[in-house]
């Protein structure tokens, strides 16, 4: 499936949300910069990431519980074995 603004297609709001997580976790965004909410589009009506606000809830969560920086190190650890 694809979208005529070439950007990433997700089915769901629960892949899109993963993905975002999943996002900061593998690259070094900080507030500011990066991809930080989910919208559905109006020409595919599926959901793309956006860094436009507000920040979704799923994503502020794992910010502000550690999650995205305990997995991380986590990943850290696993290529240096």
């Amino acid at each position: 499936m694809s979208c005529i603004s070439g950007k990433r297609v997700f089915l769901t709001t629960y892949d899109a949300e993963e993905s975002l997580i999943q996002a900061w976790v593998n690259f070094d965004y900080r507030v500011g910069n990066g991809p930080i909410s989910i919208y559905e589009c109006d020409d595919c009506g599926n959901y793309h990431l956006t860094s436009r606000p507000p920040m979704c809830d799923g994503l502020q969560e794992a910010l502000d519980s550690g999650y995205i920086q305990k997995e991380k190190r986590s990943r850290d650890w696993e290529r240096r074995f």
